[in-house]
């Protein structure tokens, strides 16, 4: 079911309605306030009266109608979810099943975490409120002024960004790499592979990317994510010749998520492919992460 207003249209507009009111330095987002006040004041005789975690097996979150004779909405999120982050993005994720998805779905949503077909109904109707979550929860002019599109970053600056807007790591990266002017890809790995893998769309155009789209690819020995003794102190990061990770040098900069129990690498290419290597010049096949973002799971 596609929305008659599109998720990015509408974190604009709320992102511009609290720029007004509120400021600039307003993060991180209040999101039950923010939901319950903008809902009560453009649909008062429909709006969402209540966000709270409670008890919800198998499910993120979940967006209710009022028991009969009540009018409104009720968000909820999981209460089992420990990560500040994840909680932050069920909550906005849910905001945006209410502003897109409301009308054509009037029972509500139970978010899952079941894989089902990335392009089915259900499948883009979560991706649309997962859009909606990224935009609403990290502007995108906020996110350039704290991290500008033509800088090398490392770490601890996403991890700035992951702080302000109460987001998790991986959810700040990927927001950074929708718009850097760097070459960079983000790489998920566990048990010594890579799980799915991100690209800045001026690495995604050098041919610099992973192909997961066929199954997990093995980490390179002499990589700092092959060696999880180091990580906790090598956000920083190290140089890599050509062939540890690609075909020409790497800044990998890697961190170990105990609580997820997987690695988060950060790799950095020069800012131009290096002479000799040819740029790639057609789009490879959508890959894990596409897919990934596709479905129910949100695991940011």
């Amino acid at each position: 079911m596609t929305a008659t207003i599109s998720p990015e249209r509408w974190a604009i507009d709320i992102t511009l309605l609290l720029n007004a009111v509120l400021g600039g330095e307003r993060f991180p987002i209040d999101i039950p306030m923010i939901a319950r006040e903008y809902t009560a004041n453009k649909w008062p005789e429909d709006p969402i009266i209540s966000v709270k975690g409670d008890n919800l097996p198998k499910f993120d979150g979940a967006l209710f109608k009022a028991p009969a004779g009540k009018k409104g909405w009720g968000i909820i999120y999981n209460n089992a979810m420990t990560s500040q982050g994840r909680i932050n993005f069920t909550l906005a994720h849910e905001f945006g099943h209410y502003l897109l998805h409301r009308l054509a779905y009037p029972d509500g949503f139970y978010c899952s975490q079941e894989q089902v077909a990335w392009d089915s109904e259900y499948g883009q109707i979560e991706h649309q409120a997962n859009v909606f979550a990224a935009n609403f929860l990290m502007p995108l002019d906020d996110f350039r002024r704290q991290i500008p599109d033509d800088i090398k970053v490392d770490l601890d600056m996403v991890s700035h960004c992951a702080n302000r807007y109460r987001v998790s790591l991986i959810a700040a990266v990927l927001r950074w790499l929708q718009y850097t002017r760097k070459r960079a890809i983000l790489a998920v790995s566990r048990d010594g592979y890579i799980l799915w893998a991100k690209s800045s769309q001026p690495a995604l155009r050098s041919g610099a990317y992973f192909r997961t789209s066929s199954g997990p690819i093995e980490i390179p020995s002499p990589s700092l994510a092959a060696r999880q003794d180091l990580l906790l102190d090598n956000r920083a990061g190290v140089e890599h010749d050509a062939g540890v990770w690609l075909d020409e040098p790497v800044r990998e900069m890697t961190i170990f998520a105990e609580q997820y129990e997987f690695v988060i690498s950060l790799l950095m290419l020069e800012d131009h492919r290096p002479s000799g290597l040819t740029d790639w010049e057609e789009e490879p096949e959508q890959d894990t992460y596409d897919r990934l973002v596709n479905r129910p799971r949100r695991e940011w």
